[in-house]
């Protein structure tokens, strides 16, 4: 059975140890980042000034930067570690199937920086 929560966003080899791909998944720009054969989506909107999160890169753990300020994030939750952002960056529920990453609703929001 389908579960239409989920929507096919790019294929696995798509997606090597290390990537990260911008995609639309209903509408929304979505980042996918492979983290160790993990796969982690994320808004691919930097809250901090709206710069494209895939153009940035991942650094210890599971944390993506953002290219333009630096503003850092943990892929996990969305929740930010670095400012200058001080809003979490959206996070999504990733599944794999049949080779192909799925990309499901919007976690629940995670903590600002105070």
């Amino acid at each position: 059975m389908s579960d239409s929560r989920f929507e096919a966003a790019a294929r696995l080899d798509e997606l090597p140890d290390g990537a990260l791909l911008g995609v639309m998944v209903r509408g929304e720009p979505v980042c996918l980042v492979n983290v160790n054969d993990e796969i982690f989506a994320v808004s691919d909107v930097c809250t901090h000034a709206e710069f494209p999160i895939h153009e940035g890169f991942v650094t210890s753990g599971c944390r993506i930067e953002c290219a333009w300020h630096g503003a850092t994030f943990d892929l996990r939750s969305g929740s930010v570690i670095r400012p200058p952002a001080d809003e979490p960056l959206p996070a999504y529920e990733v599944r794999v199937r049949d080779g192909m990453i799925e990309v499901g609703p919007r976690k629940r929001a995670a903590e600002s920086v105070s």
